[in-house]
């Protein structure tokens, strides 16, 4: 099969399934390493706490074994007694436990961080398949686990048997030292055969760690296929939102062409460009754009200036000017204030002319700077196409 094949998972797993995994309760975990970690913090307690342990265990135990006339005429005594040494010992115990119960919940978000998942929680009946669990018993995870616990096994065993045969006098000699010395001993020889141990166990952990984040990203890769359909669904379909961008273009068009009978004047060029202008009397501001366009929609604009009657006069410097440097609803720049004043005042004369009167002259020459005009060299930019 070829490396380019859809079938072949070689891309990474993407965020959006790594996502989805966590969200399901998958997140990589190393038992070898929070083993580890509980392991040393057991030990490590009982290196800080075992003296005052032991006295605790001592004491109760030499109280448990003596009694008095009182305690056994009053039954009460005893049971009180039996109390205060157990909760004694319980409470000797109690930073140990709590320590030993805290690494064991943090170890395992040492890989993987914290994660809850109430999908974890739900039945799975799959899991109740038989043909799913012989394909899990005989997957290659199973024999690599497989192979882990052989060699957990070989490796814890074989240290400590070096261990042991290393001190083979001394635990031979424990037998004839007195009881206090030989606790002692014994107490430093399984303090360093545990250490051992759990050091051979802490290099498992730090081989196991490693393995257990790339074995998760290996399983969680995607093919070409599902990466390419991921993103159709992220994204969503180019032709769709294609679709989608020419029906909010057309929506927008149709809104700035309910604007055009609201307009004072239309600014031609006279055929590629059609700019509407409108200005409201009495309140702040300079005249505003309220539709433009190029071509067909600046032929659509002029035709709905003649239906409504909306005043056309053609400038195309201006046009192309107002164009190219505002936007629907924007105000007229100011370097545009005077040639469109112009236009504005042409155009309400218009419309309060009278019969007999001077018919009002169209301006011509309207006071564009060159620098506006995008035909104009002097504005140094890309001409319009017409």
């Amino acid at each position: 099969m070829s490396e380019d094949s859809d079938a072949e998972k070689t891309e990474d797993a993407s965020p959006r399934r790594l996502q989805k995994a966590r969200e399901e309760g998958d997140i990589p975990r190393s038992r070898e390493l929070a083993t580890f970690a509980v392991l040393m913090t057991g030990g490590a307690g009982l290196w800080i706490t075992g003296g005052s342990l032991i006295g605790r265990l001592e004491s109760a135990l030499a109280s448990g074994l003596t009694l008095d006339r009182e305690q056994i005429q009053n039954p009460t005594v005893l049971l009180e007694r039996i109390a205060n040494d157990v909760g004694g010992v319980l409470l000797a115990c109690l930073p140990l436990a709590f320590a030993i119960m805290l690494v064991a919940l943090a170890a395992p978000m040492l890989i993987g961080g914290f994660n809850f998942s109430s999908k974890a929680f739900m039945p799975n009946f799959m899991k109740l398949n038989p043909l799913t669990g012989i394909g899990n018993m005989v997957s290659t995870n199973s024999l690599i686990e497989l192979l882990k616990a052989i060699a957990k096994t070989l490796v814890v065993g074989a240290v400590a048997w070096i261990v042991i045969r290393s001190e083979t006098d001394a635990v031979l000699g424990l037998a004839v030292e007195p009881l206090g010395t030989s606790t002692g001993h014994l107490g430093d020889l399984i303090a360093r055969t545990f250490l051992y141990i759990v050091g051979a166990l802490g290099v498992i952990a730090l081989i196991d760690g490693p393995y257990q984040i790339w074995h998760y990203n290996n399983k969680h890769k995607m093919t070409r296929q599902e990466m390419i359909q991921e993103s159709k669904e992220s994204d969503g379909n180019p032709q769709i939102k294609g679709k989608i961008r020419q029906m909010q273009r057309q929506m927008a068009r149709n809104r700035m062409m309910q604007n055009v009978p609201t307009a004072d004047v239309v600014v031609t060029n006279p055929t590629h460009y059609a700019v509407a202008l409108k200005y409201t009397d009495g309140q702040a501001g300079a005249p505003r754009v309220v539709a433009k366009g190029v071509d067909e929609v600046a032929a659509k604009i002029r035709e709905l200036a003649r239906e409504n009657k909306v005043a056309l006069l053609e400038a195309p410097a201006l046009a192309r000017a107002l164009y190219k440097h505002t936007e629907i609803d924007d105000e007229i720049p100011e370097t545009l204030y005077s040639a469109v004043a112009e236009v504005l005042a042409y155009v309400f004369q218009v419309r309060n002319f009278k019969a007999g009167g001077h018919y009002p002259d169209r301006p011509t020459k309207l006071a564009v700077p060159p620098e506006m005009d995008p035909l104009n060299p002097a504005s140094q930019q890309k001409p319009e196409p017409k």
